[in-house]
């Protein structure tokens, strides 16, 4: 499920340095996340950087945007120039996700 702000956001900011993928972003409205660019942080850190440090809690998985583990960090490879790091994780079996192994 890509990860979305909800109306809750009190626009302080602190989410949008912690994404990996730069999928945070302000809009008129507070913050908002791009799904397209959102990988749950699957293969960065076992939950969501954005909801870890959320003071309201308002970064939440979309229920209507059911993603697989594997979608996710399809996607994180996508998104980094140089993604050995990732490659490495999966061939030793040490991938760093919120989905049970």
């Amino acid at each position: 499920m890509a990860t979305f702000i909800t109306a809750d956001c009190i626009a302080c900011g602190a989410c949008e340095p912690e994404c990996p993928n730069g999928a945070i972003r302000e809009d008129s409205d507070g913050y908002v996340i791009d799904p397209g660019l959102c990988s749950e942080c699957v293969g960065y850190y076992p939950e969501e950087a954005c909801q870890a440090v959320c003071p309201v809690e308002c970064c939440v998985r979309d229920p209507q945007r059911p993603e697989t583990e594997t979608l996710l960090l399809e996607r994180a490879l996508g998104l980094h120039p140089d993604p050995e790091a990732l490659r490495q994780a999966i061939q030793n079996n040490t991938l760093v996700s919120r989905f049970p192994k």
